[in-house]
């Protein structure tokens, strides 16, 4: 047998032994036969290697002797199980997109370094010119999307996180048809909004565990860290203010100074929103990423509290049309496809099963979501 990586896997492949979750729970048995929606199984359930039977130790089926089939009747092809994601991952645009995201991540780490010791001057236009790859090439909202959903595994540092969310800001602003100028803005105030973080103990950013109340204190004052770094650079007013208030809540919930809707600059809004849907769909060293369905959920049940109605539900709207066409799995353990956006109950479209039948899940309180595969 093989010992094989569960990212190296192929369809057609062959398990040599019972294939286990982390938790114990046997998910395939020996001699199953590896499909594109099995390894997807594997990935969602944190399998990271398998064993495999080697090409030389399977067995050739025992074909019975029948006449030979006529010509004509030519097999009929096998249903192609490519999931949504994987086609996406498996293309030149996404291997393009993950080259230049890497390369746009390391350029960040320099400039933010070079700000924080004052050995570069402020350019504006230079570091916007950085990351402007990433979504100049990527036409439309979907592409870009179907890039950074499928960037989540990849890179969870503060300087990836700022990029991701220097794009979402920048889709929400030509969403709600903002002018050239103010897109560029806002575009930089979300890159900018965590620079104050690299000021913050690496110790307790990468921490696996809980923070103590400590440990989360020295984490809250990166706002105002990030505000100390930038006030000596000339600098669009509104940038600053995002920096600064982008954990600030409308129901005065938030840090560093508990400012409620009306005190919070329009951009910290939009800023606030974009940061914390990254944040929670991403995988981090404390914890596994969310499903965007759940964080979709939990905007639509608690969000029009903490966040401007007006930013948060043109975001839902037009976030959740990017999921349309993925591969889901609920939580009974079945998988389909998202076929149909559900307006009132955005986190509860409708899915086209894996037994062709169509579910709409705003019927089925029982089910949801449970991950993108």
């Amino acid at each position: 047998m093989i010992k094989m990586a569960t990212k190296d896997l192929t369809a057609g492949m062959i398990t040599a032994a019972p294939v286990y979750s982390k938790t114990g729970q046997r998910l395939f048995d020996a001699n199953t036969v590896m499909t594109s929606q099995k390894i997807s199984y594997l990935e969602f359930y944190g399998v990271e290697w398998v064993q495999i039977l080697p090409e030389n130790e399977i067995e050739e089926p025992k074909i019975p002797d029948t006449p030979e089939p006529e010509a004509s009747k030519a097999p009929e092809p096998e249903a192609d199980t490519t999931s949504y994601s994987q086609k996406v991952k498996r293309s030149r645009n996404f291997h393009a997109f993950k080259v230049d995201y890497s390369k746009k991540t390391e350029m960040l780490e320099n400039s933010f370094s070079g700000l924080i010791d004052k050995s570069q001057p402020f350019e504006p236009d230079a570091l916007l010119n950085q990351v402007s790859s990433l979504y100049s090439n990527h036409l439309t909202s979907l592409s870009v999307f179907d890039m950074l959903h499928n960037m989540r595994q990849i890179d969870d540092t503060t300087y990836a996180h700022c990029i991701n969310v220097a794009i979402i800001c920048r889709m929400m602003g030509k969403w709600l048809e903002f002018k050239e100028d103010d897109l560029e803005t806002l575009t930089l105030a979300g890159l900018l909004h965590d620079i104050g973080k690299c000021q913050i103990d690496p110790k307790i950013l990468t921490k696996p565990g809980p923070l103590t109340p400590e440990e989360y204190k020295h984490i809250k004052r990166h706002p105002t860290l990030g505000a100390k770094i930038l006030a000596d650079y000339p600098l669009d007013e509104r940038v600053r203010s995002a920096v600064l208030m982008h954990h600030e809540r409308c129901d005065g919930s938030g840090y560093p100074s508990g400012l409620r809707r009306e005190a919070i600059s329009e951009f910290a809004k939009i800023v606030a929103i974009a940061d914390v849907y990254d944040a929670m769909t991403s995988n981090r060293c404390y914890r596994k990423g969310l499903c965007p369905f759940e964080v979709i959920a939990t905007f639509e049940r608690i969000g029009f509290e903490k966040y401007e109605g007006k930013y948060l539900l043109p975001f839902l709207h037009h976030i959740i049309d990017t999921y349309l066409g993925n591969t889901v799995l609920l939580n009974d353990g079945s998988s389909g496809k998202v076929i149909m956006v559900n307006k009132q109950f955005l986190s509860r479209p409708v899915v086209s099963t894996d037994k062709h039948e169509y579910l709409d899940l705003s019927k089925h309180p029982e089910l949801y979501i449970q991950a993108i595969i």
